[in-house]
């Protein structure tokens, strides 16, 4: 990526001000998109799925075309923490789909192109999505339906620059080893801008997240990869005092200071991939151990975890405007937060390696806490630091939203997004898999695919200098 790039992203960032529409309009707007479409999803029994069935021996849960993705079962062994085998129903989609955004420069600052788009799961129907989001199934039109909107600027000649470009993975406790192409394009020309649509900077898109439920998962994650560098017009910092935001910049542009240099991490990381195991196989849904397949729901005994449910979905203006399909719904929300801390005077997050089992290499870099499947309220087992996050007091916390899982696969599922500053009283010293990173280190490993989890850079995508 070019300098010129970094520059421009990092501008954008520390831009709010947009003729087009104001960060406090952006909401009102969103409203009136939300008003303008019906939305009905109801939940139905497996047998009247349009489309989908198990197969004959009940061993999958498919679509009729063989695409899209379906449930199957699988069972876990490995050596890692206190749990060491488990079976459990998993969504695979091998597909790559595109999370694409389009970015144009206007007046100097460069804009996004942002889509106000219902998912069948979400929990407020219309929230801000990339210009493009679409599974291949989607775009090489499985379902019957139209073209996704600027599909031709990512998939075609359109010759645009591209921007940033990664494999990143999907929520390794539901998808078995699910990656999405993260790309962001710059066009020059003038594009038509559908109705659905609007330009936003990058610093807005921030403001936004700040706020619950606002901003998609798949807009989270693309712009979680966005590097940034130093901009030679030091005037852009000359309002900016001495606060978390001013610490979150200089970690974000700092190569030189840190606590553990780049390649240690690289080598801590090795080390606890070859010392742990993850063994997936592939086994009949039917065969599940602990879960039950009923006329309606594939659910845990215990009604833990989550549970598949079969729903018929209409929503009027999209690509198919009625369909069914199944959806993962969790039994409780969830909590993720990162620990951040000045160490060497510079601010450092609290980043441990976490295994799931349908991570594409073993572990993955997650926040220092991350609760998803289980009651976080009621542990089986010690889950380190979540009593200090839950005990945190309001003047430690930099950053308390909901925020959405993606939509599209998960019925109403929302999680706690935390990010809390502590001070020399908090221990540096930390269990194996923990490890302090700067925010420039972290996200030169997004840069490589595959390091940090999606909950890791749903936070990061929180991170605002203004």
């Amino acid at each position: 990526m070019k300098k010129e790039s970094m520059n421009k992203f990092l501008q954008s960032a520390m831009t709010e001000e947009n003729p087009f529409i104001s960060t406090s309009e952006v909401k009102n707007w969103l409203v009136k998109k939300n008003n303008e479409v019906n939305v009905d999803v109801q939940q139905i029994e497996f047998s009247k799925l349009d489309n989908w069935e198990f197969t004959p021996d009940q061993s999958k849960l498919v679509h009729h075309t063989g695409r899209f993705f379906s449930i199957e079962g699988i069972n876990v062994k490995t050596n890692w923490r206190e749990v060491k085998e488990w079976d459990q129903p998993i969504i695979n989609q091998p597909e790559i789909g595109y999370l694409g955004i389009i970015t144009k420069e206007i007046n100097g600052i460069l804009y996004f192109l942002l889509q106000a788009k219902i998912e069948p799961g979400n929990i407020n129907n219309v929230q801000l999505s990339p210009t493009l989001q679409a599974t291949k199934s989607n775009y090489t039109q499985a379902h019957g339906g139209k073209v996704p909107m600027y599909l031709e600027y990512f998939k075609d000649n359109k010759n645009p620059t591209v921007l940033l470009d990664q494999l990143q993975s999907e929520q390794g406790a539901r998808f078995l080893r699910k990656r999405n192409r993260n790309i962001i394009i710059q066009v020059d020309e003038d594009i038509p801008i559908a109705d659905e649509f609007v330009w936003l900077t990058l610093g807005q898109i921030k403001k936004l997240i700040l706020q619950d439920n606002l901003v998609n998962m798949d807009t989270r994650t693309v712009i979680s990869g966005i590097p940034f560098k130093i901009i030679s017009d030091i005037g852009l910092y000359t309002h900016m005092e001495e606060s978390i935001k001013t610490s979150m910049l200089i970690s974000s542009i700092n190569k030189g200071i840190s606590m553990y240099s780049f390649e240690d991490l690289v080598a801590w990381l090795t080390d606890l991939k070859c010392r742990y195991d993850l063994n997936v196989t592939s086994i009949p849904l039917n065969k599940v151990r602990n879960w039950t397949i009923t006329n309606s729901e594939i659910i845990n005994n215990d009604q833990r975890f989550f549970k598949v449910i079969a729903a018929k979905v209409t929503i009027s203006n999209r690509e198919v405007s009625s369909w069914c399909q199944p959806l993962v719904k969790p039994a409780q929300d969830g909590i993720i937060a990162f620990v951040v801390k000045k160490i060497h005077g510079i601010l450092h997050c609290l980043v441990q390696a976490k295994l799931e089992c349908g991570n594409f290499d073993i572990l993955e870099l997650a926040p220092t806490v991350q609760c998803l499947t289980g009651d976080y309220r009621h542990p089986d087992y010690d889950i380190p630091f979540l009593d200090f996050v839950l005990n945190a007091t309001p003047d430690m916390i930099r950053y308390d939203a909901m925020q959405s899982e993606e939509g599209g696969r998960f019925y109403h599922e929302q999680n706690r997004n935390m990010i809390i500053e502590v001070g020399d009283e908090f221990p540096v010293q930390l269990p194996e898999n923990y490890t302090w990173m700067t925010l420039n280190q972290m996200n030169t490993f997004i840069t490589f695919n595959n390091y940090l989890n999606i909950q890791s850079r749903s936070l990061l995508s929180a991170i605002s200098f203004i």
